[in-house]
């Protein structure tokens, strides 16, 4: 192979702008395969990307301010001015986009992947999706339980068993190369998934999240103490105007009935999260709880005009509220049960758990009707039960498959968090799912890892070109939804045009 030219090419770095020759070499043998086709020093893979003028070390950067200090794009933009790069703030999303897509592949490398879980002697799968909104796409993740790894990320149109099956396969296929076995898989309830799972991988077993399992079991418990919880607010209306009374009174007496106000506000504003957290049940509770301290002063001394009123409050939303709680507190007591059963303290073998939860089902049967109106929650509990039934108690029968989904509840919130941080959207962006399999995984990295321009380099160009020609194509198609929006009459007539064109003969 000799020396055909040489070319020349701008890079920009940290340190400064660099002017870069490089010897490209062609062969000359015919018979080669690469006869006569260029070949670039393997070197300038380390200073940047093809067609690319700004180097690995300026995009490592923008990634760091990105995901590691959640700062927006024109902050990172005067950040690189600051340093002397002269950029444009759409270039920085450029090279924020660049460090997303390097990262996926420097993550999902075979040897780096190799090297991370060759310590484990098992995989377990945790699998769920997020989506922004309803009518967007999904991004399914397939994530390591044990080491953390992000195995698959994918955005899908659809959630049903048949577009989830070939995500599996894939997942299965890398830890047969990888020579780990899968023990294990962990997800929610939704049906398409159970179905997916027994198709793809029959033999593994497969656990349903209790979390899912018992929020979706007490729903109509949950429903109730809400609505009792209504009912007790509305009675407990008017502690503004008692505080209001009070704002010009600086004595002892003034101060303390202020607390108690302040007691009561807290009270009412305080919500649990479903479905262990009773938020009725809790309120009731603090209610009674500040109406006895006011009892115990009442015993001692006259009471002050503006505490009276507020214990009149108090207790009329609990008089009024008083024949809605016993059925509420009951079908608690059942969850709350059905919960410590489900963490097994005890560390009770299956076949006891089993029994010990079957039990407490026909406890439950024999009496709901003591629950009048709220009766059939207790149905809707067994029905979603036998439904969940056979993927409960898998997580005691194998070593470290987990009971919830929650790890990866908490790796999307990662993505969340650091979008709402740098962007101040409240809500998942179109955005992270379009470029989801890219950014919900730099995002988890970047949070733990280092990254360096020496992580960025890609090993192989091809795949990254690959990867980013299926992003840009669904930047496509977002950007073409977003041109109907604008003007349905001419993205409609541009496609009539085109498909006119199309049926003209050639």
């Amino acid at each position: 192979m000799r020396m055909g030219h040489h070319s020349h090419r701008t890079v920009t770095t940290l340190q400064g702008v660099t002017r870069l020759t490089l010897k490209v070499y062609r062969c000359r043998n015919t018979a080669c395969p690469r006869f006569h086709r260029p070949t670039r020093p393997e070197e300038e893979g380390g200073w940047a990307l093809p067609h690319g003028e700004f180097g690995l070390d300026v995009v490592a950067l923008v990634g760091t301010l990105r995901y590691q200090q959640q700062r927006s794009i024109p902050q990172i933009h005067q950040e690189l001015l600051d340093r002397g790069l002269v950029v444009a703030q759409r270039t920085v999303t450029d090279q924020l986009y660049r460090y997303e897509e390097l990262l996926a592949l420097h993550l999902a490398d075979g040897k780096r992947l190799r090297e991370r879980l060759k310590g484990q002697k098992q995989v377990i799968l945790a699998l769920d999706g997020l989506q922004p909104d309803v009518g967007h796409e999904v991004l399914w993740v397939l994530r390591d339980c044990c080491s953390g790894e992000v195995l698959v990320a994918r955005s899908l149109l659809g959630a049903t068993e048949k577009d989830l099956v070939p995500l599996l396969e894939e997942v299965a296929n890398l830890c047969r190369i990888l020579e780990i076995p899968i023990k294990g898989v962990i997800t929610d309830g939704q049906r398409s998934i159970r179905n997916a799972v027994a198709s793809a991988l029959p033999d593994i077993p497969h656990q349903l999240c209790h979390f899912h399992y018992l929020r979706e079991a007490a729903k109509p418990i949950a429903d109730a103490d809400r609505h009792a919880k209504k009912e007790l607010k509305k009675h407990v209306r008017g502690v503004r105007p008692i505080e209001r009374s009070l704002e010009r009174r600086t004595d002892e007496e003034a101060e303390a009935v202020r607390g108690y106000c302040l007691a009561v506000r807290s009270a009412l504003t305080d919500d649990g999260q479903p479905p262990l957290d009773a938020d009725g049940l809790k309120l009731k509770k603090r209610l009674q709880d500040i109406s006895g301290s006011i009892v115990r002063i009442e015993q001692k001394r006259k009471l002050p005009d503006e505490l009276s009123r507020l214990q009149r409050l108090m207790q009329a939303g609990l008089t009024a509220t008083e024949n809605l709680w016993p059925a509420i507190e009951q079908a608690y007591a059942w969850v709350h049960q059905a919960a410590h059963l489900l963490a097994n303290a005890n560390q009770h073998d299956v076949d006891t758990l089993k029994q010990e939860y079957q039990q407490l089902l026909s406890t439950m049967t024999q009496q709901q009707d003591r629950l009048g109106a709220l009766a059939p929650a207790v149905t809707h509990f067994q029905k979603v039960t036998a439904s969940y039934w056979d993927g409960l108690f898998a997580c005691y029968q194998v070593n470290d498959l987990p009971c919830t989904n929650n790890d990866l509840e908490q790796f999307f919130g990662t993505a969340r968090h650091a979008e709402r941080r740098a962007t101040g959207r409240k809500r998942a962006s179109p955005t992270l799912i379009v470029r989801g399999s890219v950014r919900v995984v730099a995002a988890g990295a970047s949070r733990i890892l280092s990254i360096s321009a020496a992580d960025l380099r890609p090993s192989n160009i091809t795949a990254w070109q690959a990867l980013r020609q299926a992003l840009d194509y669904r930047h496509e198609g977002r950007r073409r939804q977003l041109r109907f929006r604008r003007d349905p009459q001419t993205y409609l007539a541009s496609l009539e045009e085109c498909l006119c064109r199309s049926g003209l003969p050639s």
